[in-house]
């Protein structure tokens, strides 16, 4: 699995952004593996859909991509306070390592910061 920072999903739908292409490679070299993302990231990358008024065709666009929203485990918050203290990163980025952890996941975004803690983490990038 997979587990999909919102730096991707976002890119994905939207053509002008500048990792469009970068997305889409990626989940081209990666279209056999199941998809995941946190509700928190899910959430994150409907917001400019939504003020868009888009909001629909994006939920649709990501299911058809296949992108499974994944429940965050128990004592989430107790373990997403740790994450965020042991990374520094955000809680958005943290709950994409949560869910990385908690699914056996490897990690796929394009913020470095977050692909350097998942890496301090043990946890697999895809690429």
């Amino acid at each position: 699995m997979i587990v999909l920072d919102a730096s991707v999903l976002i890119a994905h739908l939207d053509s002008g952004d500048r990792h469009h292409a970068n997305a889409q490679s990626l989940l081209e070299t990666n279209r056999q593996e199941p998809l995941g993302a946190s509700p928190i990231t899910l959430a994150e990358t409907l917001v400019s859909p939504a003020r868009a008024g888009r909001l629909a065709d994006a939920e649709t666009a990501l299911r058809r991509l296949g992108v499974d929203e994944l429940a965050l485990g128990e004592s989430a918050a107790g373990r997403l306070a740790q994450l965020r203290t042991y990374t520094g990163l955000k809680l958005p980025d943290c709950c994409v390592l949560l869910a990385a952890q908690d699914h056996d996941a490897r990690v796929a975004s394009f913020d470095t910061d977050l692909l350097k803690a998942a890496h301090k983490l043990g946890l697999a990038t895809a690429e």
